[in-house]
C-alpha cells in the first residue's frame, strides 16, 4: 500500500480517495464517502484516526464527503486500513451521492440510499470507474425533504410517481435545474440505462465529462444510449418541496434527526468526539454527513433533540438555519492550502458579523484563496479570490468573473465591510 500511495501522492486533478491521497500545505488530504449511516462509535474511531493520523482537522464538503487533512506517506496508510476496518466508507471508484436522508425519510418515494448502493456494486463489476474522467459523479435522488438539487453531476437519476409507479427521471451535465433532461426509466431498468450513459463518457477518454458531450456533440449520444429504455409520455417533473438539512426532521420510525452544520466546513476531530459522545448520550443511533458541509444525528428519540442541540451548540455546532456563519463560505486557505494567498478561514470568521443575511439563493461571501475556488464554483454576492498580486472583489459573480477592485490582504476586512455597508448607488466600489 506503502508504495502505491507514494506514486500516486503527486498526482493533481484527481478525487483524492483513500488509495490516492492529495498534497496540500499541511500535508496529504483524503476524502471518503460514506455509505449510508455511520455508528457512532465507528465515527468516535474515524476521529481518532484523524488525530492519530493526520493533523484532527475534520471537513465536511459542500457534497456531503468527509475530508481528513495533514495525512503523510507514512501515517496515510494506516488512516486508509483504520477506515477499511470500520466499513463506513464507499471503495475508490465512480462518486454516487443519494439524500442525507436517504431511506429515512417518510416523504422519500424510492429508498435512494439502497439504490446507490445496487449502482456501486455494478460499476465494481465493470472495468468502467478506469475509463472514466477521475471526477464524473452521479446523484441518486430519492424525492424526500433533503434533496440534492444543488449538486451537480455528470447523471442525475431523480425518483418521480408516474401513472404506473415509480420512475427515474435522467439527466446529465449539471444541478437540478441546469441539466438537460433526457427522460424517464422504470426503477428496475436504471441501473442498465445508467451504465449505457457512463459508457458514452468512456468512450471519450479519461478527460471526458458529460458537460464536455453536450457542448462538442448535443444531446443524440446520451438520447441513443437510452434507446429503448425511455418510457414514453411521462409527465413534466413537479417542484418538490425542500427543507434546509440545519434542524429536526422526522424520521419514518417515529424518531428524529438533528441536523447541524460545520462552521466554514471544518471542525476539529476531538470536537467531533465530543459531539458523538453527546449524541449518544441523547439517545442517537449513527450521524450522516450531508450536503453542504453538515453533518445529521440520526435515530433521536423526540424529547431529547432539544437537549442533543444544546450540546452542540455548546462544542460550537451551528444549529440554527439562520446561524451566519452559513452566509460565508471559505475554502482551508494558507497555510493550510499550499495554494492559497490567503488565510480564508480566518478571514472568514472576521467578516461573518458585518456580511449580513443571504440574498435569495446566493451565500453572502466566497472567500477563495486561489482562482481554482474549491469551496464554491458558483456565485456568491461577494466573491474574494486571492492571488499573488493582491485579492479581487467580485461583486454578485463567481471566481470567474472579473472583478470591481483589487485591494492587499491586510485591507480585505475594511474593504468588505464598506461594501457590505455602502448605499445600493454605489454596488461595485469599495
Amino acid at each position: 500500500m506503502t508504495t502505491l500511495l507514494m506514486d500516486r501522492v503527486t498526482r493533481r486533478g484527481a478525487c483524492p480517495g483513500l488509495s490516492a491521497p492529495m498534497p496540500t500545505g499541511d500535508g496529504l488530504l483524503v476524502r471518503l464517502l460514506p455509505e449510508g449511516t455511520i455508528a457512532l462509535a465507528a465515527f468516535a474511531q474515524l476521529c481518532a484516526a484523524a488525530r492519530q493520523c493526520g493533523n484532527g482537522i475534520v471537513e465536511i464538503t459542500s457534497r456531503g464527503s468527509i475530508q481528513v487533512r495533514g495525512l503523510s506517506a507514512t501515517s496515510a496508510p494506516r488512516f486508509a486500513e483504520a477506515v477499511a476496518a470500520l466499513g463506513i466508507a464507499a471503495e475508490d471508484g465512480v462518486p454516487v451521492l443519494s439524500g442525507a436522508l436517504a431511506g429515512f425519510d417518510p416523504a422519500e418515494i424510492l429508498d435512494a440510499c439502497a439504490l446507490a448502493g445496487k449502482i456501486r456494486r455494478a460499476l465494481s463489476q465493470t472495468k468502467l470507474a478506469a475509463r472514466l474522467a477521475p471526477k464524473v459523479s452521479i446523484v441518486v435522488d430519492g424525492g424526500g425533504v433533503l434533496g440534492l438539487d444543488e449538486i451537480s453531476a455528470d447523471v442525475r437519476l431523480c425518483a418521480e410517481i408516474a401513472d404506473d409507479g415509480v420512475v427515474l427521471r435522467i439527466g446529465v451535465g449539471g444541478d437540478q435545474k441546469s441539466a438537460v433532461q433526457l427522460g424517464a426509466v422504470t426503477a428496475e431498468r436504471s441501473i442498465e440505462a445508467l451504465t449505457g450513459l457512463l459508457e458514452i463518457l468512456a468512450r471519450r477518454g479519461r478527460t471526458a465529462r458529460a458537460r464536455d458531450v453536450l457542448a462538442r456533440d448535443g444531446v443524440t449520444p446520451f438520447r441513443s444510449a437510452l434507446a429503448g429504455f425511455l418510457i414514453p409520455n411521462v409527465p413534466s417533473a413537479r417542484k418538490r418541496a425542500r427543507a434546509d438539512a440545519i434542524g429536526v426532521h422526522r424520521l419514518r420510525d417515529g424518531s428524529v434527526a438533528f441536523g447541524l452544520g460545520l462552521a466554514f466546513g471544518h471542525a476539529d476531530a476531538a470536537e467531533l468526539e465530543g459531539l458523538a459522545e453527546a449524541a449518544a448520550t441523547a439517545g442517537a443511533t449513527g450521524v450522516r454527513a450531508a450536503a453542504p458541509r453538515a453533518l445529521i444525528a440520526v435515530g433521536l428519540p423526540q424529547e431529547r433533540a432539544a437537549s442533543f442541540m444544546a450540546a452542540a451548540a455548546k462544542l460550537g455546532f451551528i444549529v440554527e438555519a439562520c446561524d451566519p456563519r452559513r452566509h460565508v463560505i471559505a475554502c482551508a486557505g494558507a497555510p493550510v492550502c499550499s495554494s492559497a494567498y490567503l488565510a480564508s478561514r480566518e478571514l472568514a470568521s472576521l467578516v461573518t458579523t458585518v456580511a449580513g443575511s443571504p440574498v435569495g439563493s446566493l451565500p453572502r461571501v466566497h472567500i477563495s484563496g486561489c482562482a481554482k475556488s474549491c469551496a464554491h464554483a458558483g456565485s456568491a454576492v461577494l466573491t474574494v479570490v486571492g492571488s499573488a498580486t493582491g485579492c479581487a472583489l467580485i461583486a454578485n459573480g463567481s471566481a470567474r468573473d472579473a472583478p470591481f477592485a483589487v485591494v492587499a490582504a491586510a485591507e480585505l476586512p475594511p474593504a468588505i465591510e464598506r461594501y457590505f455597508n455602502r448605499p445600493a448607488r454605489e454596488i461595485g466600489h469599495v
